[in-house]
Formats: C-alpha cells, sequence, structure tokens
C-alpha cells in the first residue's frame, strides 16, 4: 500500500447495498485481478437509523443476500469475507478498510440501501472525503428495457487504455506511483492529460504561457518515460488550455479510456472537481471507472 511502504492492491473492501447496481461492481472486480488482487471483503452498513434491537434479524437478511454477492466473487478466485456493521457507510467503510489493513476501497455510483437510501451521492462524497486509501468508483448506467429499469457497470480492462489526469502536485505524483503499478502489470497504453485552467492564466499570467507549456511539456515526457520504462503499449501526451472540467470530460468520452487515475485533491482543479459541489458535473458523466488517490491524512 503506497503510504505504508508497499504498492498493491492485494487486499480490497467493497462498500455494498443490496442492490441491482452492487451486483453489477460485483461482476467488474475480475478487472483487479490482473493488477494483483487477491481478497476482497464485502461490507455494508446497516445504517444509524436501524435499532440495535433490530440488529440481528437485519443482520440475517444482510448476510443472505451478500452471501450470493460472496460466491461470485469466489468463482472468480478471490479470497472473501463478508462485513455487517452497525453504522453509516462514510464511516464504516473507511474504518473496516482500515481495520484489515486495506488497499483499496471500491464504491459503485448508484444504488440503494436497505431503507431506500441513496448510497452514492452524499454518501459517495463522504467517503471520499474521509478515504485514507485510494478509491475505485465503478460506474453504473441505469437503462430502461423492456419497461423495466437495468443495470450496466462500466468494467475496469486493465490492458486497454488509461487516462492519467495530472495537475503536477505532490498528490498527483501519488496517483501517478498507481499508474506505474497498473502499466507494469497489465503493459497497456496510457494518455498523460495537463489542463492549464484558463481562468487562472487568462487574466494575469496569460504572457507566460508559453514558458508553461514548456515547462509542462517537459514533465508530461518524464512522465513517458517512466511508463515507457514500465513497459506501456503506448504513451500519449494531451495538453489542454480551458476549463479543467470540460476538458476531462471532452478527453474522456472521445478517447474511450477504460480507467481514469487522478488524485483526490490537489494544488488546482482536483480539489475542486471530486470535493466540492462540482464533482457532480464530473464523476456521473465519466463512462468508465475512476480510481481517486487521497492525500496523506
Amino acid at each position: 500500500m503506497l503510504y505504508r511502504g508497499t504498492l498493491t492492491f492485494r487486499r480490497i473492501v467493497v462498500g455494498l447495498d443490496l442492490s441491482e447496481a452492487c451486483d453489477r461492481v460485483i461482476g467488474c472486480l475480475h478487472g483487479l485481478r490482473p493488477p494483483g488482487t487477491e481478497e476482497a471483503i464485502l461490507v455494508h452498513a446497516l445504517g444509524p437509523r436501524n435499532l440495535p434491537d433490530m440488529q440481528p434479524l437485519l443482520t440475517s437478511y444482510v448476510e443472505a443476500r451478500l452471501a450470493a454477492q460472496e460466491s461470485l466473487l469466489r468463482e472468480k478466485g478471490f479470497q472473501t469475507r463478508v462485513e455487517v456493521a452497525l453504522g453509516t457507510p462514510i464511516l464504516e467503510v473507511n474504518r473496516i478498510a482500515a481495520q484489515h489493513n486495506a488497499s483499496l476501497i471500491v464504491i459503485g455510483t448508484h444504488g440503494s440501501s436497505l431503507l431506500r437510501e441513496v448510497f452514492l451521492g452524499r454518501t459517495a462524497m463522504g467517503i471520499l472525503e474521509h478515504a485514507t486509501l485510494p478509491v475505485l468508483v465503478v460506474r453504473i448506467r441505469i437503462t430502461e428495457e423492456e419497461g423495466g429499469l437495468r443495470c450496466q457497470a462500466a468494467c475496469l480492462e486493465c490492458g486497454r487504455h488509461l487516462l492519467y489526469c495530472t495537475d503536477f502536485s505532490v498528490i498527483a505524483e501519488r496517483a501517478f506511483l498507481y499508474v506505474e503499478k497498473i502499466v507494469d502489470n497489465c503493459r497497456g497504453r496510457v494518455t498523460l492529460l495537463h489542463v492549464q485552467d484558463k481562468s487562472r492564466i487568462a487574466s494575469d499570467l496569460s504572457h507566460r504561457l508559453g514558458e508553461f507549456n514548456q515547462v509542462d511539456h517537459e514533465r508530461l515526457e518524464r512522465l513517458r518515460s517512466r511508463l515507457r520504462e514500465k513497459g506501456a503499449a503506448e504513451v500519449t501526451i494531451a495538453r489542454r488550455y480551458g476549463s479543467p472540467i470540460q476538458e476531462i470530460l471532452r478527453v474522456a468520452q472521445q478517447e474511450n479510456e477504460s480507467l481514469i487515475v487522478m488524485g483526490s485533491q490537489g494544488r488546482g482543479f482536483i480539489s475542486d472537481v471530486f470535493l466540492g459541489s462540482t464533482s457532480q458535473q464530473v464523476v456521473p458523466h465519466v463512462p468508465m471507472p475512476v480510481l481517486l488517490v487521497p492525500p496523506i491524512r
């Protein structure tokens, strides 16, 4: 694990409710096998509204549901266990991940709890804000088919095409270590994206744009060299000038990457994107999973 001296995806914690959406998340976890995932801990939080005297009945019901999801993972070669906690998902998912020395948290972008509460939305943002581990957000798409709603997940394809977004901050560099880890195992294609924020440059710093271009180009070339040494099939540099949010979405939709990797906070746009009100403008609209790497807390 990055913050404890070893970079690994060996043990993951999966935050689950009892919805079909989370079944789709489970079905996507095979994509974590190539980067080295061996064990998955499935976590369901009963929520603060469930009174302690109801806990045995609720736990029995939840465990039966989770057993089916656990069976799916065992068939894919994972070691598994189930944890049912009395508390909020925001606190319990992160607590159990820390307790078991996990290296990654996995959550989906849609779902509902036992009491039909939205699992991701405020809950997802809360998990991200409190996370001390990287968080993989799996994109769930809800479609209407034959008069009913269906869930489809955008699964991680390790060896296909990864998009790394950087503002060259310390946390972005930590996120890049995970890019190197994935490339080292999967030998896929990578796009390195840096967006020069027009709103920060245009008014007072536009005369230095040429200087910024040169510095940014050199930084991106150094990252490209590191990935080539790791065996990346192809490394493309994308440097944009404009709105970081819009450019991330544009590149993601045009290039059809299988995974986005970025820091959950940064010197500039990343904290604005994922930990503020604008987060819902990005995460729900990218059609692929996003791996968010937090700062050291």
